[in-house]
């Protein structure tokens, strides 16, 4: 079942708690589909089953308090902590992507934290990376309150614009894609008997006898041309 069908079945204030718990679990390193939530409640959103403004802020407050207490289990926990997470979760804290998200880390310090935001593999590193590699708190606390704001609200606001402007359109030219189906299914089924038709008076000519079809022998040709021969 799709995810956004799934949250339709969930009561309002379910859909805001889950938003909440799985970006904040996200964040706080365990690999879990916080992106896809938060998508799929603003499209809710953008159809009156949910309010974008409760989304926006569930999805901040999971962010900031995720992140915060992956920075604290971090830098309590060290560098063991990450080769733990690479046991468990070896596809998302292997060699490879600890070697990436630590050169991010170092390039654009503080940065990271706040642009990670937007990147799935650092927005679940963020949080623990920065406590592991000691990051001093008030430089991540900014980082991850600004991107938490923009994450959220701005993932919130985009989506849910656009899943306004595509069901207006599709209300307004419901009788164009209406008529598109009908005209493509006109044509897939003519198209299908031509071929069809085609097929069969292929396989009707191969089983055929050879030669059949050629004219009866006219009868003395072999004399004629050994008499021509002769002369």
């Amino acid at each position: 079942m799709h995810v956004q069908e799934w949250l339709q079945a969930v009561p309002p204030l379910g859909v805001y708690v889950l938003v909440g718990v799985v970006i904040g679990l996200e964040s706080l390193g365990i690999p879990l589909p916080g992106e896809i939530v938060l998508v799929s409640s603003a499209l809710l959103s953008s159809q009156g089953v949910v309010d974008p403004v409760l989304v926006a802020a569930c999805a901040t407050a999971g962010a900031i308090v995720g992140d915060s207490i992956g920075y604290s289990i971090g830098r309590k926990g060290g560098r063991p902590l990450l080769d733990r997470l690479a046991e468990r979760f070896p596809k998302h804290f292997g060699p490879v992507q600890v070697v990436q998200a630590e050169r991010a880390f170092h390039r654009w310090g503080m940065w990271a934290v706040f642009f990670g935001r937007f990147i799935a593999l650092l927005r679940i590193f963020a949080g623990p990376l920065a406590g592991v590699l000691r990051m001093p708190y008030w430089k991540f606390l900014t980082a991850n309150v600004l991107g938490g704001i923009v994450w959220a609200a701005g993932t919130t606001a985009v989506i849910y614009t656009v899943g306004i402007v595509a069901e207006a359109w599709l209300k307004r030219f419901s009788w164009l894609g209406l008529a598109l189906a009908v005209l493509f299914g006109i044509a897939s089924t003519l198209y299908v008997r031509r071929r069809a038709a085609a097929r069969a008076d292929r396989e009707e000519s191969a089983a055929a006898p050879a030669g059949e079809g050629a004219g009866p022998k006219p009868v003395g040709t072999a004399d004629a041309v050994g008499a021509a021969t002769a002369d």
